[in-house]
């Protein structure tokens, strides 16, 4: 059976935002099925630039770990929190969905699934 990572990052706070999306990057080079959702204020990192902008001392550039997911994962923004901002799919890059929480629960539940959520402390 193949592991599911089910990473939420709720924060563009540099510390938890960068570790979030390290971890989730990792499991997708360690071969793990990856799910990386963004919510809150996270959900504007799934918009072009964003992540670019993000600047954290000694860390991997997040678009690198953004682009690695979208490669071999999913990421998924929020459809409230995207709503909540005035996001549409129109806004997000390529390969990013939009998914609600029945989707979300779906996933972390699933077998095998392990789910962490990293946000502002």
């Amino acid at each position: 059976m193949t592991r599911t990572l089910v990473v939420k990052c709720t924060t563009t706070d540099p510390e938890p935002c960068s570790q979030a999306f390290t971890v989730a990057a990792t499991a997708v080079a360690a071969g793990a099925t990856v799910s990386l959702w963004l919510t809150g204020e996270a959900t504007h990192l799934a918009r072009a630039g964003r992540a670019e902008a993000h600047d954290l001392p000694l860390a991997a550039p997040l678009a690198d770990l953004r682009d690695a997911v979208l490669a071999e994962g999913t990421l998924t923004v929020c459809t409230q929190c995207a709503a909540r901002r005035g996001l549409t799919a129109a806004d997000l890059l390529p390969g990013v969905r939009l998914a609600g929480a029945a989707t979300f629960v779906e996933e972390i539940l699933a077998e095998g699934a392990q789910a962490l959520v990293y946000g502002a402390g």
